[in-house]
């Protein structure tokens, strides 16, 4: 993301991990995304956000926020796809009060709780709002452990799982550094938590193979002039994702004392 926003991929790209490291297949002269918006209104003077859905026949932007977006991809879509995945259900009729209460504050506290400790510009901000990232940290590996995992509220994937990995599995390898998040890391400091998103991560594909994680720390690192003016890209943590029964050796020790 440069200073007019997410750009697509050039021909220069080509040897970036990843399979969908590509231009605009629609618009192949189209060098930013800012250029999608402009396509629907030339005045628009808003940001220029990702996710953004868009309907290809009639050339406009559908949706560009993500709580929206996930919630029309459960069902809006089912006269397109395979019958699999019309049976798939992250919001359950029987957890869908505690997935949305759920949502308010893995949202408020965590997604957004690392840029607010990140971008804050005063100390009594940032220690403030990460203190209040840590306190819901705490709270999701608790729940995990109440509902026996290997998912957030027990044997089935959810929403709840979809909307906190985003965060946690970017923690390590972005977040503890980047916007001072350091408290705790999730390998060393989070049991449950590292233990479920490394079950997300290694044993389903839909979480798997959609991270990449020299994307992820290339576009923080080198998006955010104002905390990393050089765009130094840190080398660690290595790896970026521990395998499935691979403990820190702090973490591997005390499980060894029990």
């Amino acid at each position: 993301m440069t200073e007019i926003g997410w750009r697509f991929a050039t021909k220069d790209d080509n040897d970036a991990p990843g399979d969908e490291v590509t231009g605009d297949p629609l618009h192949p002269e189209y060098t930013h995304l800012r250029e999608i918006y402009f396509e629907n209104n030339k005045d628009y003077g808003g940001r220029f956000t990702v996710p953004t859905l868009y309907d290809k026949k009639q050339k406009r932007i559908v949706n560009n926020e993500s709580s929206e977006i996930i919630r029309m991809l459960y069902h809006v879509f089912d006269d397109l796809v395979a019958d699999k995945y019309k049976q798939i259900d992250l919001l359950p009729k029987n957890l869908e009060k505690q997935i949305e209460s759920t949502n308010e504050w893995t949202y408020n506290d965590i997604n957004n709780g690392v840029y607010k400790s990140g971008f804050a510009t005063t100390q009594e901000a940032y220690e403030k709002n990460v203190k209040t990232l840590f306190k819901s940290l705490d709270r999701a590996e608790a729940e995990i452990g109440q509902y026996g995992g290997p998912f957030y509220f027990g044997e089935h994937i959810t929403e709840a799982d979809v909307r906190l990995y985003t965060t946690i599995i970017r923690f390590d390898a972005v977040y503890v550094q980047h916007f001072k998040c350091n408290i705790r890391d999730i390998r060393s400091g989070y049991p449950n938590l590292h233990k479920w998103v490394r079950n997300l991560y290694w044993n389903h594909p839909a979480f798997g193979e959609t991270t990449e994680f020299t994307h992820i720390k290339c576009h923080y690192t080198k998006s955010h002039k104002q905390i990393n003016p050089y765009s130094i890209t840190p080398v660690g943590p290595e790896p970026a994702i521990l395998p499935l029964d691979e403990e820190v050796p702090a973490a591997a020790a005390i499980k060894s004392s029990k």
